[in-house]
């Protein structure tokens, strides 16, 4: 690649669409969505998710030789992250028709787009079958909830879902201080455990649609919602000693 093939300016209308898919509204509508750094391309590569455009600083040997390289100070503008990155893919959203289980974890009114990242991470590590998003949850594919899955988001199904009654398996509500110890719960998959916001916790009418009520036994009022799913997700993968 010649110096006039690289990009060096952040007026580049590649770029500028770069920007755009930071946005939510554009997203949705693309459903497109950026994934930042060498760690995430290197994973979505080993998840075998095509890469629909991808960028490079000039002179790095990150991405590969069909990456648009640019010019690195032109690339920290267009990075959303403080330090600027050295690569950037462009990738396709992809969601499920329907949650599927045997172990899908159910969220409801997350808005913090960190948490729902840190959920897939989660997921991923005990390996859930599905992250189902109901009303109110963040956008998955946000910068920041990409970043927070650290690679997640391209190996762990995502599914949309209005009501509770769509969800696989015998449902498990996750709620502060009520039902039995989640521990001593005996369950068998296919199962859901729906997880709510921190504060809110989940409605009454998803608490009332699900065959069981469990939690988590705290000292103090209420868990970071990422921490309660991980625990979850712990508990209901975990084998009886």
């Amino acid at each position: 690649m010649t110096h006039t093939d690289i990009i060096t300016s952040s007026h580049n209308s590649k770029l500028k669409d770069l920007r755009r898919l930071s946005r939510r509204r554009e997203r949705e509508r693309s459903l497109r969505f950026v994934a930042e750094g060498e760690d995430l391309v290197r994973a979505a590569r080993c998840a075998g998710r095509p890469i629909i455009e991808g960028f490079r600083a000039a002179g790095s040997s990150e991405g590969g030789e069909d990456f648009v390289e640019v010019a690195p100070g032109v690339l920290a503008e267009v990075s959303s992250l403080g330090s600027g990155t050295r690569v950037i893919g462009v990738y396709e959203q992809r969601f499920l028709h329907a949650p599927v289980g045997p172990l899908c974890v159910y969220l409801h009114g997350l808005s913090d787009p960190g948490n729902v990242g840190t959920i897939l991470r989660a997921a991923e590590a005990f390996g859930a079958s599905c992250i189902a998003l109901g009303p109110g949850c963040a956008d998955p594919h946000s910068p920041k909830a990409v970043r927070a899955s650290m690679g997640a988001i391209f190996s762990v199904p995502l599914a949309r879902v209005a009501k509770a009654a769509d969800l696989p398996g015998e449902r498990v509500a996750l709620v502060a201080h009520a039902g039995q110890p989640l521990g001593e719960l005996e369950v068998e998959q296919p199962l859901t455990l729906l997880v709510g916001a921190e504060r809110e916790g989940l409605p009454q009418e998803v608490v009332n649609a699900c065959e069981r009520t469990a939690h988590i036994p705290i000292r103090s009022q209420s868990l970071n919602a990422a921490m309660a799913a991980t625990i979850g997700l712990y508990e209901m993968t975990r084998v009886p000693s």
